[in-house]
Order: C-alpha cells, then sequence, then structure tokens
C-alpha cells in the first residue's frame, strides 16, 4: 500500500489510527504502559514509548481525551542528565551536614551546584529552589530506580522539561495522528505533610490549571479562590498506576479532558510575592 500526502491511499488508516469510541463522562482509567526498556543515554524515548503503546493491550485506539504521562527518571536519562557521583569532589559544608545526617556528600554536593538558592538546610532535609523555579527537596536531584549503576550515578532535572513533553507529543501525533497532552511527572513532598505525591514537571498540549473563580458551584455560589491544579492531578493519578518499583514508567491517563492549550508549567508556580512563608 503507497502512502499519500496527509494519509493513506483509499482512505484506509495505519494500524493504532482506528476512531476511537466515545467514553463515558464521569469515569476516569489509567493504563500503565508495559514494554519499556531500562533508558540509557541518547536513547529515542518517543520512539520507545510508542512501542510500548503498541505493546500494551487496551490502549488503541488512542483518542482525544488521552493524556500520556511520563516519569522524569527516563526522560533525565534519554536526555543524558545524569551525573557520575565518583567524579564528584563534595566541599566542606555537604561533608559536615552528610556525617550528621548520614547523607551521600557527593549527592548532596551535587544538589547545591544546581540550585538557585538554597530554601531551607535542616534535618537532613535540603529544599531548595531550582532553575526551573521548582522548590522541591534535593533540587529533583534523585538516585532511586537507576538500574546496574545504582548508587553511582543520580538524575538531574530535565534543562526544559516543556521542549521534552513537546518532543515526545509530536512524536505520538506523527505516530498516531492523535495530538496527546504529555505530562512529565516527578515525585515532590508537600508542606505540613507526610508522604509524597506525583506533581507535574513538564507539560504540551494542556492548561496546567483549571481556574473555577467566578463560575458557579452545584449550589450557584460564584468561587473566590477556586483553581484545581488539572496537570499535577493527572500526575498523580499516573502514579497511582506506575508505583515506585514496578519498572513501568509511562501510562496514559483516559477520560481526564483537562484544558487543552499552549500552556507550560511555569503557569502553575506561585510567584514568591504569594508566599505566606518565605
Amino acid at each position: 500500500m503507497s502512502q499519500v500526502a496527509g494519509g493513506v491511499a483509499g482512505g484506509a488508516r495505519l494500524p493504532g489510527r482506528e476512531a476511537a469510541a466515545p467514553r463515558p463522562e464521569g469515569r476516569l482509567s489509567v493504563i500503565a504502559l508495559d514494554g519499556m526498556p531500562e533508558v540509557h543515554p541518547g536513547d529515542d524515548l518517543a520512539a520507545l514509548l510508542i512501542t510500548a503503546i503498541h505493546a500494551t493491550a487496551g490502549v488503541l485506539p488512542l483518542a482525544e481525551d488521552d493524556v500520556l504521562v511520563v516519569t522524569q527518571k527516563i526522560v533525565s536519562k534519554a536526555e543524558g542528565a545524569v551525573v557520575d557521583l565518583t567524579t564528584i569532589t563534595p566541599r566542606p559544608e555537604a561533608v559536615a551536614f552528610a556525617e550528621r545526617w548520614d547523607r551521600d556528600p557527593r549527592q548532596l554536593e551535587v544538589v547545591l551546584r544546581e540550585a538557585r538558592r538554597i530554601v531551607r538546610m535542616a534535618n537532613g532535609v535540603l529544599i531548595t529552589e531550582t532553575s526551573h523555579g521548582f522548590i522541591c527537596a534535593n533540587g529533583g536531584i534523585d538516585a532511586s530506580n537507576m538500574g546496574p549503576q545504582s548508587g553511582h550515578v543520580v538524575t538531574l532535572l530535565p534543562a526544559d522539561p516543556d521542549a521534552s513533553a513537546s518532543r515526545i507529543r509530536a512524536a505520538v501525533r506523527a505516530a498516531f495522528d492523535v495530538d496527546l497532552p504529555i505530562v512529565i511527572s516527578d515525585s515532590f513532598g508537600r508542606p505540613w505533610r507526610w508522604g509524597i505525591v506525583d506533581v507535574a514537571i513538564g507539560i504540551s498540549g494542556l492548561i496546567p490549571l483549571d481556574d473555577m473563580r467566578g463560575k458557579p458551584d452545584a449550589d450557584g455560589r460564584i468561587m473566590r479562590s477556586t483553581v484545581r491544579a488539572t496537570a499535577d492531578e493527572l500526575a498523580t493519578a499516573a502514579e497511582l498506576a506506575l508505583g515506585k518499583t514496578s519498572g513501568r514508567p509511562a501510562a496514559i491517563v483516559r477520560g481526564a479532558n483537562p484544558t487543552r492549550g499552549e500552556g507550560k508549567i511555569s503557569d502553575a508556580l506561585m510567584p514568591r510575592e504569594f508566599d505566606l512563608f518565605p
């Protein structure tokens, strides 16, 4: 069958491009993608994700209300945002903090080097602001799930997570003729609560916030302060299916229907002048 510009001869659809049936309202599903291999620097991550979409039962056909959530770790690995700790000489401040709190001084040194500013460094916890404007523990630098190099290598955050998401989105659109929004997720702690949740650190194809201010609630009262963190909700929903030890670093969230548009993750970051706890 010969391809023609804009499609396939005879009007036939390529595999994976069949029209999806309408989704029932009020229902959300998450499908973790199977078959993702260990990712290494230089790998074509989008191609690996496309292969995993084909290999995972129940994913195809894709639809416009699907969102592809991809964990930060594999994006950083593919883009080479990794640091070999054996090459790091920590400063005295990092060594002293590590000795007191049983931390790896080399990893602390990497965190300090990558930080735009140190927000807090106490009780064994290092909170920094990253170059992206994220406030998080250890600057998002992570030593977990590193495969055979575990213990010797850490990942940095992607340099431009929105651009990373846009590249994946373009490749998936070309492969399936469906424009899927992309969320790149990472695990963050939260003030005043134990535990971590996944949040969005990069997006493409959706608006990260659903501003409901000025709209009536179910009782007709006008909402004054409600802004839903839609991209973060998508990231957390995906994490419930992915887990931390399953080796499945990407998922399709189906039926969420986020607001489409060319948003950026910085739209979800609160300006410092609104910080009540500087």
